[in-house]
């Protein structure tokens, strides 16, 4: 089935807090990384500016980089609206107040199209989306998904979460999840029944706080690790 734009809210998150949200050291950062459900993320553009290596995979890479711009313009003030609407809902330690997040949004989306219109046909940006990704086993040794997993349990089934990182855990090493909250602030019931599958699966699992909040209380990613993941 064809996405349709105007379904999807675009917000896309920058490398300094891609670094916040999943604890990423220098290190970390020069390993091979895969964007999951990256969106008009500004890390993949930022990172590959630094020598980085990254490839986003998000299902609206199917759309040019002005129908994305446009779709953000069209969301924006309604977005920031609800916001301030539940002030008592959000932690300002990072971007101040929502003006500052409407900044922040704007800023991460402009460096995203600008690259994006130059680099939508390289391997950089891959269009796809979970839970199958066109990607080798051991592809890489990072992945990354912010902002979708967890986050939008009403919207998807335990059984997608479960096949969902599952298959992350194919093409990459490690992989991380943040934020683990659902849009009502609540912690997701997927989180504890993936664990144990995990677990008895062999894979080590941890929660840990991030220094990145917004959503107030989420501030926890999930790392999940195979026993032979090292960076190098």
């Amino acid at each position: 089935m064809a996405m349709r734009l105007e379904n999807v809210v675009p917000f896309g998150r920058s490398l300094d807090e891609y670094q916040k949200m999943f604890s990423l050291t220098k290190s970390e950062l020069k390993s091979k990384i895969i964007g999951v459900a990256d969106g008009p993320a500004s890390f993949n553009a930022e990172l590959r500016a630094l020598g980085g290596e990254v490839i986003s995979i998000d299902p609206i890479y199917e759309f040019g980089a002005d129908e994305i711009e446009e779709r953000f313009n069209a969301v924006i003030d309604n977005i920031i609206a609800q916001v301030e609407n539940t002030p008592n809902d959000w932690v300002w330690s990072y971007h101040g107040s929502s003006d500052g997040l409407r900044e922040n949004r704007m800023k991460a989306t402009q460096v995203f199209t600008d690259d994006y219109r130059v680099n939508r046909q390289s391997s950089s940006y891959v269009q796809g989306a979970l839970p199958s990704l066109p990607f080798a086993d051991d592809q890489f040794e990072l992945g990354l998904c912010s902002h979708f997993l967890f986050l939008y349990t009403d919207h998807y089934s335990y059984e997608f979460h479960e096949q969902s990182v599952l298959e992350m855990l194919r093409v990459a090493k490690e992989v991380r999840i943040f934020p683990l909250l659902t849009l009502m602030r609540e912690y997701s019931p997927y989180i504890e029944p993936l664990l144990s599958v995990l677990i008895d699966s062999g894979y080590s699992v941890d929660v840990r706080e991030v220094e990145y909040e917004l959503q107030k209380g989420g501030n926890q990613m999930l790392v999940i690790k195979r026993a032979s993941a090292r960076y190098h």
